[in-house]
């Protein structure tokens, strides 16, 4: 039906939408309807006639056309915009990403479409006057926007998520969504004790308290004159700070307020004292005994603060970019920076000393966190990637990949056994800890063998072999892991064909010595596949891929090219996988042409080569050409054999049609 309508609307006319601005992102045909679904927050439904239909306008037209004797009842013909008529738009609450569209079984359509705002809506359209009626939606799973930033509650079982405009407590064992609460474009996040309500940092500068109980927003405090970048709650749970963009930290602490009358007293918030600083502030972060408050700022430094008196103690410059993100280990010793130059540093608090800094994501960093009671920390940056480090031994762990887009921020639950994170792509994952032991080892391994693959990627000559780079012919492949393990893999083939080869000419000398010599032990490969050196190593050369065959080609060194043409010269004689040989025997000639013509002990192997090629593709073509002319004559042989009658079929219809016009001329006459 699709191929059909498309075919009309391409071969005779266009068909116009009626909205205004949109253009048509997909078509769905089904049922005699025609859904386009536009780049707006429509869908147009156009009505396609059925047979019976046609055949009645068709006869108004040709009565019409008998009747005036304008033009011959031959050439009637329905235009597009006869068959397919426009019959209403949908109106949808937003803009469409998708629309899936079935029979349903009740009549009508069932219509389900997906919105831009990560919502999903399914609609009843009913036949006749396609009336639509909204049926059921999915709308609080997930989140619209980024999130900004997670938080475990105490017990580890629950994750709060936040972002513009809602904040979502999850399950981390069933992963479903508790409860939403309708908020500000949400920065960052602290949960007060009890884990009942939540305070939320926004861009507005604005303090927002939230019952996660209830699923209500409380209150919303105006606390900040510019963006609160981070929230950090006191190590005796107390109260917290807010660091903004005003250049300024408070410090607020929870008080209990009254609420309406006969209902029990809740939590509130009050300003305590404001710490002025001369920059914007971008992360705040306390010690774990309650003595030190440290403070990043715009200019790149890190202030250090007594955490009582407020006054000034270290000061931890280096980074070249400004920190986003800082956590302090649990002991209080040491602090770990991330900043958007792509490093971690690591520090002590005890004279602000820089233990190490570490080149630790491709992109900027966004956040660091330390595991609770351990000097292991997590870091994400915009690279997608999750990185677990060691503070003492300035070690990298591992890498965990799973988002697609940038990860914003991170946080590791107070038992250390779940992480989770949030990224760009609108997706909060939670990473659990397993009991499988870790090899450092294997890590780093993996991690060199993936390094040396982009280094052969970055550094290779793509000019082929043989062709000036000025003219810019590139090969069509790349040097890789594969491709390099294919040249060690056919390397060790050609040495086991070395060995073989020598095994037997000392056991025919031993022959002509002593004709009762026993057989030598040959290589346990070949005894194994009971087959010979020169039969193993095309069977190594026949397992590579045909795109990286010539990358393998070219590693390989000329000692082992000698040997290996040698080989493609017995084989080429024995006229065994033609192709291959001679795909890589020209290969070979036209890369390591002077070295080849250089050597004399390759005359003669040349020199049969250049024979044999040409005996064996001579044979090899003719082959293909008496195979493709039996393929021609058995296919003469059935045109002739087969019936077809497709002209004097199309006769008969002809005359059919002058015949019912013949009774229609009759008859209304």
């Amino acid at each position: 039906m699709v191929m059909l309508i498309v075919n009309l609307l391409w071969t005779k006319a266009v068909v116009s939408t009626q909205s205004t601005g949109g253009r048509v992102s997909s078509l769905h045909a089904i049922a005699e309807t025609l859904l386009c679904q536009t780049n707006e927050a429509t869908i147009e439904v156009f009505k396609i006639k059925n047979t019976e239909e046609k055949e009645k306008l068709m006869k108004r037209k040709r009565k019409k056309l008998t009747k005036s004797g304008s033009a011959d009842e031959d050439t009637v013909a329905l235009s597009v915009e006869e068959e397919i008529l426009h019959a209403k738009i949908i109106k949808c609450s937003h803009k469409l990403r998708s629309v899936s569209v079935r029979v349903h079984k009740k009549g009508g359509l069932r219509l389900c479409g997906m919105y831009n705002n990560n919502k999903i809506q399914s609609y009843h359209v009913a036949a006749g006057n396609y009336e639509q009626t909204p049926s059921a939606s999915l709308e609080l799973l997930g989140h619209r926007a980024d999130v900004r930033a997670v938080k475990f509650t105490s017990d580890s079982s629950r994750v709060l998520s936040v972002s513009e405009g809602s904040a979502k407590l999850w399950s981390c064992k069933t992963q479903h969504c508790i409860s939403t609460v309708e908020c500000g474009s949400a920065t960052c996040v602290v949960l007060a004790p009890g884990d009942q309500y939540a305070i939320l940092g926004t861009k507005k500068g604005t303090l927002e308290l939230v019952d996660l109980d209830s699923g209500s927003l409380l209150t919303s405090t105006p606390a900040h004159s510019a963006c609160i970048w981070d929230l950090a709650m006191q190590p005796d749970t107390r109260g917290f700070v807010s660091g903004s963009a005003d250049k300024q930290v408070k410090f607020w602490e929870f008080v209990l307020v009254d609420n309406n009358i006969g209902e029990k007293r809740r939590l509130g918030i009050k300003h305590v004292k404001t710490l002025q600083m001369t920059e914007d502030v971008l992360s705040v972060s306390f010690s774990k005994n309650n003595k030190l408050l440290a403070i990043a700022l715009l200019d790149c430094t890190v202030k250090v603060f007594f955490a009582d008196s407020l006054k000034f103690f270290l000061s931890l410059y280096g980074h070249k970019l400004p920190v986003t993100s800082m956590d302090i280990s649990s002991d209080s010793t040491l602090i770990v920076t991330g900043s958007a130059d792509k490093n971690i540093k690591i520090w002590g608090l005890d004279y602000g000393d820089c233990h190490k800094s570490i080149f630790a994501h491709d992109e900027a960093v966004m956040s660091v966190a330390f595991v609770p009671k351990t000097h292991l920390f997590f870091s994400v940056g915009k690279d997608r990637k999750l990185k677990q480090w060691d503070a003492d031994n300035f070690e990298h762990i591992q890498t965990l990949e799973g988002h697609h887009k940038e990860v914003w921020c991170l946080d590791v639950s107070g038992t250390g056994e779940f992480v989770a994170t949030s990224s760009h792509d609108k997706s909060v994952r939670v990473w659990e800890r397993t009991d499988e032991p870790l090899v450092l080892e294997d890590e780093r391994e993996t991690a060199r063998e993936l390094q040396y693959e982009q280094s052969l990627v970055a550094s290779q000559t793509t000019t082929i072999p043989g062709e000036s780079a000025e003219h810019e012919a590139e090969s069509a492949g790349k040097k890789s892991m594969e491709t390099v393990k294919a040249a060690e893999r056919l390397m060790e083939a050609i040495e086991v064909y070395r060995g073989d080869k020598a095994v037997e000419e000392e056991y025919k000398e031993a022959l002509e010595k002593d004709k009762t010599a026993p057989p030598p032990d040959r290589h346990v490969i070949l005894t194994t596949l009971n087959i010979s050196g020169s039969e193993y190593v095309l069977d190594v050369l026949k397992k590579v891929r045909a795109s990286e065959l010539e990358e393998s080609l070219l590693v390989l060194p000329f000692h082992y090219v000698s040997d290996l043409l040698i080989l493609l010269n017995e084989w080429l004689l024995c006229e065994l996988a033609v192709e291959l040989c001679c795909k890589c025997t020209f290969f070979l000639l036209r890369v390591h042409h002077n070295q080849i013509v250089a050597n004399k002990m390759l005359i003669n192997v040349i020199d049969s080569l250049n024979k044999s090629t040409a005996r064996v593709v001579k044979r090899v073509k003719d082959l293909i050409g008496f195979n493709l002319a039996a393929l021609k004559f058995l296919q003469l042989d059935h045109q002739d054999t087969s019936e077809t009658f497709f002209k004097d079929f199309s006769g008969k219809i002809k005359d059919v049609k002058r015949k019912k016009r013949a009774v229609l001329k009759i008859t209304g006459s």
